[in-house]
């Protein structure tokens, strides 16, 4: 009993100094990795999609049809209806079959308009 006593007391403090060298590393840790890098390449941000270039726009095809008072665009094929946000060019095809390029803006369905032809 004698020998685990002793054993304990001198293991003991050394356990409660490598577990405080430990403790007090870990805040320096964290600051060094906030640091800026001056070697480090920032990334752009992606834009916008108001911003995007003309390589992303798509091209959509269906009918333009009146739904709540605004012109959209019904794609029979895929069963979706998609918003658009120029109205006035849609105007002169209601009802008649088109094909329209733009940008989908996925999170509110939109099309934004750069052209609309007859198909």
């Amino acid at each position: 009993m004698k020998k685990v006593q002793t054993a304990l007391l001198t293991v003991l403090p050394a356990v409660a100094v490598i577990v405080g060298l430990c403790l007090m590393g870990q805040p320096s840790i964290a600051q060094n990795s906030t640091s800026p890098n001056p070697n480090a390449t920032q990334q752009q941000p992606t834009p916008p999609d108001d911003q995007r270039t003309a390589a992303e726009a798509a091209t959509f095809t269906g009918k333009i049809v009146k739904s709540g008072g605004k012109l959209v665009l019904a794609d029979g094929t895929n069963q979706t209806t998609y918003q658009l946000d120029d109205q006035q060019k849609a105007k002169e095809f209601v009802n008649k079959n088109v094909k329209v390029t733009g940008v989908l803006d996925i999170s509110s369905g939109t099309i934004r308009v750069s052209a609309i032809e007859l198909v």
